[in-house]
């Protein structure tokens, strides 16, 4: 595999296949190895340290993350969701309590109703796939690698997800962006 055309058909063909074998998980063991896995998270890295948040809502069978936010606002952090304001460039993340008003967003996805942008000092951002060097697979659109490039302080980034989805390679490019550490069930 050498040119980007043969890279990004392998993972369009990869991110599917990935996907669908997650969904065919079924709600259960999904939710079971979700909640090992956000066990380990919390283990490893004390979320505490980083005032600001950054978190994803969960979409097409991710590991749900709202309860690890909702004890980072009681514990006195701020959190946000991603925003997709424009096609092709980073994201916004918006201040998001549990309870408030949403909106759907890009692909439906949930988003507060009200602009109120946060800079993360930590994200935790879902896996498609990943390989050993902690380089994701995501959905194909670049939004997270953009967010990461572009941002005037790089948050410490966290890619959560099945251990299942481990690849040898994504085959990164020069415009993906590496996690600083990855953590499955």
């Amino acid at each position: 595999m050498k040119s980007w055309d043969d890279i990004r058909e392998w993972r369009k063909r990869t991110r599917e296949t990935l996907i669908a074998s997650r969904l065919a998980l079924g709600v259960n063991r999904r939710t079971g190895k979700g909640e090992k896995a956000k066990q380990r998270l919390l283990e490893s890295v004390d979320l505490t340290q980083y005032a600001t948040l950054g978190i994803y809502w969960s979409m097409r069978g991710e590991i749900d993350v709202r309860d690890i936010a909702r004890k980072h606002i009681e514990a006195g952090g701020v959190v946000g969701l991603p925003v997709v304001v424009e096609q092709s460039a980073p994201v916004e993340f918006w201040k998001w309590t549990p309870g408030m008003a949403m909106r759907r967003g890009v692909w439906n996805i949930p988003v507060p109703i009200e602009r109120e942008v946060l800079t993360p000092d930590a994200l935790v951002v879902p896996l498609v796939g990943f390989d050993g060097e902690r380089f994701r697979l995501g959905y194909g659109g670049g939004y997270y690698d953009r967010t990461i490039a572009a941002a005037a302080r790089r948050p410490f980034c966290i890619g959560l997800g099945y251990a299942e989805a481990r690849l040898p390679s994504i085959h990164p490019q020069s415009h993906d962006m590496a996690m600083d550490l990855i953590v499955t069930d």
